[in-house]
């Protein structure tokens, strides 16, 4: 379910902030709530304009830095305090056919490419307010040559729905992320697709983008993850990322531009640029993900963090590819797992505002094992408070 929120109506006094800072509050606090809410309209607003400004003859690199900006603007204008921080809680990243995610190029990059008539189009970004982060991915395509979409592009594009449809109604107390894991397999053999190896979709805190809590789409020998169970109060960032191919994403010759600090890691660094780079992210981007392009000298970044990384002080967001000819589709979204149901409050995989033009004509009939999880509800009924009745033999209360 997707939420509406307004952005003036939720405009609240900082003075609630100083109460935050002494607990750790949830998705149940009213005050966290409404900044999720802020965060994931301007989230879903910067997805649209990016999203409308995605036409053949643009490129990747100017639709990146739009995004961005666009995000930056939007948070500009809630919470004006200058203690509150706010903004790119993941950089735009523009994924065009075989690369699946991650692609953030730079101003020196020459091979950024142009978008084309037929581009199967990936877009990714985060908005944090306060730090509490909302995110959302979406596929598109540039101007196709038919309003029906058939095969395997179809294929794809109605997998993603089911596997979107079933992670919501799937995170509830009480179940756990290998019911999600089982559901994505399911769904991938009914539709022919893969989910992509490695992909994770991880519970967010506050400042945190990838908690320890985890759901994996799809395991191996290679890929495992521990057991969980969800719990009232948790938002999760749901990835959904499949493909056509064999599902397993690897890095090519596309340089590397995202990052983002390991906060408890700590190390000398014995280069001078290194040292400067790293002071400008401590500084800049203590805890969020950041895109090279955001430092001030963009040809001492690229040099600097390469210590950086090896020394395990930056953690890389690797641009990875499918094989030739895959399809890959990419949707992601928020839920906070409130005690009314689990609440989409970011994407719109369903495309019924972004694909209102395009059809998709999938033959492929769902199980009954799907369909169970299809029908479930995302709302929770409250419990009613039993009334407790007069016990037996017991004397009737005496009137004064």
């Amino acid at each position: 379910m997707l939420l509406t929120w307004s952005l003036s109506r939720f405009a609240l006094k900082h003075s609630q902030d100083s109460e935050e800072e002494e607990v750790e509050l949830d998705c149940t606090n009213d005050t966290v709530f409404t900044k999720y809410g802020v965060a994931a309209e301007i989230a879903n607003k910067s997805l649209k304009g990016v999203v409308l400004n995605c036409k053949a003859g643009k490129n990747v690199l100017e639709l990146c830095a739009f995004g961005d900006k666009v995000i930056r603007l939007q948070t500009d204008k809630v919470y004006k305090s200058k203690k509150m921080q706010k903004g790119v809680a993941f950089p735009t990243c523009i994924s065009v056919n075989e690369c699946v995610c991650h692609y953030s190029p730079l101003a020196s990059d020459k091979k950024a490419p142009t978008l084309k008539a037929g581009d199967i189009v990936k877009i990714d970004l985060g908005v944090h307010i306060d730090g509490y982060i909302a995110v959302v991915a979406h596929t598109l395509i540039i101007d196709p040559e038919e309003s029906t979409v058939k095969g395997p592009l179809a294929d794809a594009l109605t997998a993603a729905k089911h596997a979107v449809e079933a992670a919501h109604k799937l995170i509830r107390p009480g179940n756990k992320n290998s019911d999600l894991t089982k559901a994505f397999q399911n769904i991938s053999k009914i539709y022919g697709v893969n989910m992509c190896e490695g992909t994770l979709c991880h519970q967010m805190k506050r400042f945190v983008i990838d908690g320890n809590k985890v759901v994996i789409l799809k395991e191996s020998h290679e890929h495992k993850v521990s057991d969980i169970t969800f719990e009232l109060g948790e938002v999760y960032a749901v990835d959904i990322c499949l493909s056509t191919g064999d599902g397993k994403p690897k890095e090519m010759d596309s340089r590397t531009t995202v990052f983002k600090r390991v906060v408890d890691s700590t190390y000398r660094l014995k280069r001078q640029t290194s040292r400067a780079v790293l002071n400008e992210v401590n500084k800049s981007f203590p805890t969020m993900p950041f895109t090279l392009r955001d430092l001030s000298d963009e040809s001492k970044a690229r040099a600097g963090v390469i210590e950086c990384v090896k020394n395990d002080l930056l953690q890389p967001y690797h641009v990875l590819y499918e094989k030739d000819g895959s399809v890959v589709v990419h949707f992601k979204f928020t839920v906070l797992v409130r005690s009314s149901g689990t609440m989409r409050i970011t994407g719109d995989a369903q495309g019924s505002a972004l694909f209102a033009s395009l059809k998709v004509d999938c033959d492929k009939e769902i199980n009954d094992e799907l369909k169970k999880v299809l029908a479930l509800s995302t709302k929770r009924k409250k419990r009613r408070k039993k009334k407790r009745g007069k016990k037996k033999g017991a004397p009737a209360a005496s009137k004064e």
